[in-house]
């Protein structure tokens, strides 16, 4: 499927449309400890709303959870293998969600001003309109 461009009309109503959504939730199938909701907040951001379906966001929340979990276990220098293994089970669920760095930044033309557009659509949104 092809892109939409991100500085046409039709990118603008989308990006519109996500900011007065409010931001994403995890499934209802989905428990998130309070802990980790630091770290969904931050994924949330890192892909246009519109582009998250359930199975993503179900992998968002186990990589949310992972994250609360290794900065946990990094105070306690006993627990290296397991802060080393969620290190890399964090790496892995990034890159499949495509919110690791280089899918958020590193090509501009494909990812990152489609965010741009709706990060500056949130900034828009009149304090009447209610978010979902």
């Amino acid at each position: 499927m092809r892109q939409t461009r991100s500085d046409s009309a039709t990118a603008a109503v989308q990006a519109a449309q996500n900011a007065a959504n409010g931001p994403l939730e995890p499934p209802a199938h989905v428990t998130l400890p309070e802990g980790a909701r630091p770290f969904w907040d931050a994924l949330m951001l890192n892909r246009a709303r519109h582009k998250w379906n359930d199975a993503d966001l179900a992998t968002a929340a186990l990589l949310a959870v992972s994250q609360m979990q290794v900065l946990a276990l990094m105070a306690d220098v006993e627990q290296l293998a397991a802060v080393d293994k969620l290190g890399r089970r964090i790496a892995m669920l990034s890159r499949l969600l495509h919110v690791h760095p280089e899918a958020t930044s590193g090509r501009a033309r494909e990812q990152g001003n489609g965010l741009t557009v709706e990060r500056q659509a949130e900034g828009n949104v009149h304090p009447l309109i209610r978010r979902a």
